[in-house]
């Protein structure tokens, strides 16, 4: 009798440390949004395509290790107009680095999967046109009735952090902001 609440206790705490796998869905998105000087503008990868898993492993310290990559194909932007979706490719160089590469590192907290959105933040590493930087995240995580979970991202970027030039057009009368703010939509389902 004396024991029970022990193996109870010792219950709970091996269920929030076991590691969980998290499958991306194909219909996972990606959008940059920015703004020249005279315009805004949104480019989006509308579907990822492809499945991949993310690995979420809890840690004695409370650290929260998630693992995992998606890659996504710098063609597949579309800017909803053909000509800045070229000079979007072009300033990304797509045909010497045809894809970015977002590797998950971590997670502040493991979240409450839940239908109201929890505030948590995470590490990835991201390369661009040959340049791979490391970046804090902030994400809204979420389940819906379905049992979809959904992890929005949101950070601001510039062409600059990967060496780049933002697109310029009628010999610089019209310029893009080195700034971008990228959001991307991950909806997985949790493999039991």
């Amino acid at each position: 009798m004396l024991l029970l609440p022990l193996v109870a206790y010792s219950f709970v705490m091996d269920k929030s440390s076991e590691t969980k796998k998290w499958m991306i869905n194909e219909n996972s998105t990606l959008t940059v949004n920015g703004s020249t000087n005279i315009n805004t503008f949104a480019c989006d990868v509308p579907a990822y395509g492809q499945v991949d898993t993310l690995t979420i492993k809890p840690k004695a310290d409370k650290s929260i290790i998630l693992s995992g990559k998606i890659d996504l194909k710098i063609q597949s932007f579309d800017c909803h107009n053909s000509i800045m979706t070229h000079d979007l490719q072009n300033t990304l160089k797509a045909k010497q680095f045809p894809c970015l590469h977002i590797s998950f590192l971590s997670l502040s907290e493991l979240p409450e999967l839940t239908a109201r959105p929890k505030s948590i933040t995470g590490l990835v590493r991201i390369e661009l046109a040959g340049v791979l930087k490391q970046f804090e995240i902030n994400y809204q995580v979420s389940a819906d009735a379905q049992k979809t979970i959904h992890l929005v991202g949101t950070r601001d970027l510039n062409f600059s952090d990967f060496n780049l030039v933002p697109p310029r057009k009628l010999g610089g009368i019209i310029h893009t902001n080195d700034k971008l703010n990228v959001v991307f939509h991950l909806k997985m389902t949790a493999i039991e």
